[in-house]
């Protein structure tokens, strides 16, 4: 079998198990349910691995290597160590206290489940307006899929961007969370082997010693706070900002509403260890940027990762075959978060926009057709903006569902863990201090790296409500978890 025919066999096989697997999934999508969070009958360990490919997505396995190339160890220390452990402390703090607070009201989606915690509409809708902030994300992986498709087919960025775009959101409209889950799980176990096994082929990179290594590059390059890097160079953009911002992350709507995928809490811890551990290997990919530098390839920035899996096997008879296979996984990758979020603006618009503006009680069969409309209408609009991306898409993405996420933290996090009321205002405002503090420091104040400005706006937040909540003699009491 030559090359050309093991490339589209192999691509032919991958879009068939796709659409298999979402057909299964359309035979259980009766309303909207079933169509935002499923019907409670999925297996945790199917939900982790669902879970950890949503979080991974494009940015872990296309975009973030290249941070790591241009800023070395510090961006690393980043996405790699500090994020790590921001994602594992939102989990073992929110999931099992979310989960029960959306069972009980019967959430379908993240407004929908601030709504039933603090009785407000307006706050709810704020929430769900913000939420579109989360296509800057879509803009990203379209984009990032595209790379790759153009690559490995030999085709034009723009019409493997239209390939892109039709395939993905034609499964996804027919099966909403369980097509979600299904080809994420199918996907998940892609990308499994082969951030394992590009880990272990690039070691030989570290044969004289891992710091070593990067210290050959450069000095600056080695240094877990590097002093050359605009995005990268003290103990708060490194550590600090890597973790609050990842942990905040975590509250997107693609991500924390799995939790409610789930059918008891016995399923939880199962759920947390297999997310954990599937994360992990997942982040070795990140190591890339580190093989790409050193081998001495030179590459722009969105580019790495692509251009590196090229170089290493592309010229031999049998890498043409595995650079299939890896190109096809990476694809993957940036599907399995992006259908994620599609089906959760999809629900969200109609659940909490279009249905509470018009007042009456609607149909759940009828819902589950507007939110494939609504779908469709989301696809085009990224589209246009992917058409012309920013030049760094990824800086682009990190603007909005940054600042996203400095929004959502306070209202999610006390929501969770306060066991009294909290006054709408109190909420409403640190919402808004996240959202527009990271905005106005990130686009006016000339705070480059949007995990900092969002950083200190959550920060800024939390210290508003904190204070608040003291003056008004109502300090925090114990958290439940």
């Amino acid at each position: 079998m030559t090359p050309v025919i093991f490339k589209y066999g192999l691509t032919g096989l991958f879009v068939f198990l796709t659409f298999f697997l979402s057909w299964i999934g359309m035979k259980k999508t009766k309303d909207m349910k079933g169509y935002a969070i499923g019907n409670k009958d999925m297996n945790p360990y199917l939900i982790g691995i669902t879970m950890a490919a949503s979080i991974a997505s494009t940015a872990t396995f296309v975009i973030n290597p290249g941070f790591i190339y241009v800023h070395g160890f510090s961006a690393y220390v980043h996405y790699g160590i500090a994020a790590s452990a921001g994602v594992l402390m939102a989990f073992l703090l929110l999931t099992k206290g979310f989960r029960n607070i959306g069972d009980a009201a019967g959430s379908l989606t993240i407004p929908d489940w601030i709504y039933h915690r603090y009785g407000n509409r307006g706050l709810s809708l704020f929430f769900a307006g913000i939420n579109l902030l989360s296509i800057t994300f879509v803009v990203l992986i379209l984009v990032g899929c595209s790379m790759l498709m153009s690559s490995l087919f030999g085709m034009d960025q723009k019409v493997a961007l239209t390939i892109t775009l039709l395939f993905v959101f034609s499964y996804v409209l027919m099966g909403g969370t369980y097509a979600h889950a299904y080809t994420n799980t199918f996907q998940g176990i892609m990308m499994l082997g082969i951030a394992l096994f590009l880990f272990f082929h690039g070691i030989k990179y570290f044969d004289g010693g891992f710091f070593n290594a990067l210290e050959a590059v450069g000095p600056n390059y080695a240094k877990v706070f590097n002093p050359e890097s605009s995005l990268y160079y003290d103990f708060f953009s490194v550590f600090v900002a890597g973790f609050i911002v990842t942990f905040a992350l975590m509250l997107q709507p693609h991500i924390l509403t799995k939790v409610l995928y789930i059918k008891s809490d016995k399923d939880v811890n199962k759920f947390i260890g297999t997310t954990v551990v599937v994360g992990l290997c997942f982040a070795l990919i990140l190591f890339i940027g580190f093989f790409a530098k050193i081998s001495g390839l030179q590459v722009r920035q969105d580019a790495v990762v692509v251009q590196y899996i090229v170089s290493e096997f592309g010229a031999t008879g049998w890498g043409q075959y595995f650079l299939t296979f890896v190109s096809i996984s990476l694809l993957a990758a940036g599907m399995s978060t992006l259908d994620g979020i599609l089906v959760s603006l999809s629900a969200m618009v109609v659940n909490d926009i279009y249905a509470p503006l018009t007042k009456g009680k609607m149909d759940p069969k009828k819902g589950l057709w507007l939110s494939r409309i609504v779908l469709v209408i989301v696809g085009l609009f990224s589209y246009a903006l992917a058409y012309n991306p920013p030049k760094l898409v990824g800086l682009f993405a990190q603007k909005g569902v940054y600042g996203l996420a400095a929004a959502s933290l306070v209202p999610i996090l006390f929501g969770v863990l306060y066991k009294r009321g909290l006054p709408i205002w109190v909420v409403t405002t640190a919402a808004m201090i996240g959202l527009f503090g990271h905005l106005i420091m990130n686009l006016f104040l000339g705070v480059a790296n949007p995990a900092v400005s969002s950083s200190y706006a959550i920060l800024m937040s939390l210290g508003f409500t904190v204070t608040t909540l003291l003056v008004m003699g109502r300090a925090p009491s114990k958290a439940v978890v």
